[in-house]
């Protein structure tokens, strides 16, 4: 993770237990860092205009929001998947796959959007036509995120994980800030089909970011390869790796033969932290789905669309600025392990979400949904350094994946239920959230693990 300056980012190198050293340089963070960069940029822009181009198609918002529900349960379904075979095949390979399904869902998720502005295809068809390509990215952009986490975590020491693994999670962040501040410079028109600029011009910046990590990140030979002809034990007992820094792993995973437990979300290690991050991202999901419309609604845009992702654009722009203060500033500064950042994480939340509720202007909904921000902000790189530090180094990779397919989770029905409670009764939606923030903090109270005993160093 970055000190108080991220241009000094530089990856620590860990003394492996055996006598060698393993780390990520600086040139590699920085490519592993694109990666995230560009697709959360080209996420964050499409939402910054997807609530007027719902509005220009006069469609209900929640259908917008329900559009994302099948690619975000591919993403549940597939990342575990991807995880594991990034222990077979690389990490490399697993984040080309996942550039490579952004590309394509982002382009043809831009050319249906245009035809249907255009009326050549009906709003009804043109929603279909967006929920399938958009799917694309749930099932094949969910490689890159575990096999990437997978990357670092397996070369960082469990002190320094929550720190390094943070540094990752602000790539999000950063992306967070340019997608939205990019999105209403790239739309190219006042005409309803300008509103599609952001996908044309992030699937070139996806094209460019895959091209670089072909060329300068080093293909990585798999820890484990595969045993047997299955799935079920996708591991090989002997390591394909040279290094010997994982000789504690092997030694403890003997017992099953050498093969990494295969894991699910009740793994009983992960359990706690499964808990907290369902219910932590449903909360963050939900608010992230009735963003914009909120902006819309407060401002009076919903009769002027194309006007409306200037001021959304700056409200999630806020938000992701608050992200990076919490992944940039506040942990590495109050050192925060993984369940401090998660319990503050929330509490902060959900008074952001409260003044979010209340605010009638641009400045206050910026300034609530910022502090709600920062909160999750917190929260994100807590839930999964707590998920990464219970369980072994040479688990990583199923721990990754189950951290993906939760994260991913969330994002199924949360945002379209939460944009229907809000056209509903704003009351029950943001209480909902609220609601939610609680349950995490008393569940974490109570089941999280300390920090003193996630982060002290152990033989794995």
């Amino acid at each position: 993770m970055a000190e108080s300056d991220p241009s000094t980012v530089q990856a620590p190198v860990q003394a492996s237990p055996s006598g060698g050293e393993r780390g990520i340089s600086r040139g590699r963070m920085i490519l592993l860092f694109i990666v995230m960069l560009v697709t959360a940029a080209g996420n964050t822009a499409m939402q910054s205009v997807m609530p007027s181009i719902g509005t220009a198609l006069d469609v209900a918002d929640w259908w917008i929001s329900l559009a994302y529900t099948w690619s975000a349960l591919l993403w549940v379904i597939c990342a575990p998947i991807w995880a594991r075979r990034s222990d077979k095949r690389g990490r490399k390979a697993m984040m080309a796959l996942g550039l490579v399904g952004f590309i394509v869902s982002m382009g043809l998720c831009g050319l249906v959007l245009w035809f249907g502005l255009g009326g050549i295809l009906t709003a009804m068809w043109t929603l279909i036509l967006f929920a399938i390509f958009r799917a694309l990215y749930g099932g094949f952009g969910s490689a890159a995120p575990p096999a990437v986490q997978a990357y670092v975590a397996s070369r960082t020491s469990r002190a320094e994980r929550t720190q390094s693994l943070s540094l990752i999670a602000s790539s999000f962040g950063l992306g967070t800030v340019i997608g939205p501040a990019l999105a209403p410079l790239l739309v190219f028109s006042s005409a309803p089909e300008g509103l599609v600029g952001p996908f044309l011009a992030f699937t070139g910046f996806g094209v460019a970011a895959l091209v670089i990590l072909r060329l300068r990140l080093p293909n990585d030979e798999p820890k484990f390869e595969a045993k047997g002809t299955t799935y079920d034990a996708p591991f090989g007992s002997g390591s394909a790796s040279s290094h010997d820094d994982d000789d504690e792993d092997e030694e403890d995973d003997a017992a099953n033969g050498g093969v990494p437990a295969k894991m699910g979300w009740w793994e009983p290690r992960l359990r706690p932290w499964v808990m907290a991050g369902l219910l932590g991202g449903h909360a963050h999901a939900m608010i992230l789905g009735i963003a914009g419309f909120l902006v819309l609604d407060r401002l009076g845009l919903r009769e002027t669309p194309a006007e409306g992702a200037g001021p959304v654009g700056i409200v999630l722009m806020s938000g992701a600025v608050a992200t990076l203060l919490a992944q940039w500033g506040v942990i590495p500064r109050f050192d925060l392990g993984p369940r401090a950042a998660t319990l503050s994480g929330v509490a902060l939340a959900a008074l952001g979400v409260v003044l979010f509720a209340v605010a009638d202007d641009l400045h206050a909904i910026a300034l609530g949904y910022a502090i709600a921000s920062l909160g999750f902000g917190l929260f994100r790189p807590g839930f999964n350094a707590g998920a990464s530090l219970a369980v072994k180094r040479s688990e990583q990779g199923e721990a990754s994946g189950v951290v993906a397919s939760v994260t991913g989770a969330a994002f199924v029905f949360a945002p379209a239920l939460g944009v229907w409670l809000y056209g509903f009764s704003e009351l029950l939606a943001f209480g909902m959230v609220i609601a939610l923030c609680a349950a995490v903090l008393l569940h974490g109270w109570r089941s999280l693990q300390l920090d003193s005993e996630t982060t002290r160093e152990r033989r794995f």
